[in-house]
């Protein structure tokens, strides 16, 4: 009589997991750490083509070399001039440096156009942002007084079209912009919406 194919593959799985598992049926692993011997690493040279160096400074190779590479006896020469003529970089001595003929450098700014100028009376609360009505919230803005300029991100609406004031900003920023004493509510300012 044949075995059933159940029978088969349990057999099977058992041989299976009796051989994966070698503590179970009474192998163990070799005692002591695994030597290399150090014999078994040599140098190997990859070098394909004769004239790259075995050892010292690397020189590229024929292919790897430019076609205007500099070396120590390269003579420059300015643009514009011919080999005859002799130039400034030629005649100077090795130990000079040369010095660079530069224009004077000059500083300026300007104000990026804004989309919209308003001016009128500013005041200052304690809630941390910046209020306009006009523009809406997101808004950048330059604030400008007789203390300076800052710029803000409008995050508020208000003041009320009933007090005359343009903007209500938050105390530290009102006194940058206003350069007044402690004592002052209000100052005129000029905003620059963009």
């Amino acid at each position: 009589m044949r075995p059933s194919r159940t029978v088969a593959r349990s057999a099977l799985t058992a041989v299976l997991a009796l051989g994966a598992l070698p503590g179970l049926v009474g192998s163990h692993e070799p005692g002591g750490a695994p030597t290399i011997d150090a014999a078994a690493f040599r140098q190997v040279s990859l070098a394909t083509s004769p004239d790259r160096q075995a050892g010292g400074q690397l020189v590229p190779d024929a292919a790897g070399r430019s076609d205007g590479a500099l070396d120590p006896r390269t003579t420059l020469v300015e643009a514009g001039t011919t080999f005859g003529e002799a130039t400034e970089v030629e005649s100077r001595s090795s130990g000079e440096r040369a010095q660079p003929n530069l224009q004077a450098a000059t500083s300026d700014w300007a104000w990026k156009k804004p989309r919209l100028t308003i001016s009128g009376a500013a005041s200052f609360y304690d809630h941390g942002t910046t209020a306009m009505r006009d523009v809406p919230r997101g808004t950048t803005i330059v604030i400008c007084g007789r203390g300076g300029c800052i710029q803000t991100i409008v995050s508020d609406y208000g003041p009320a079209r009933s007090t005359g004031r343009v903007i209500d900003m938050y105390r530290p920023d009102f006194f940058k912009v206003c350069g007044c004493g402690w004592w002052s509510g209000t100052t005129e300012v000029t905003v620059r919406v963009y």
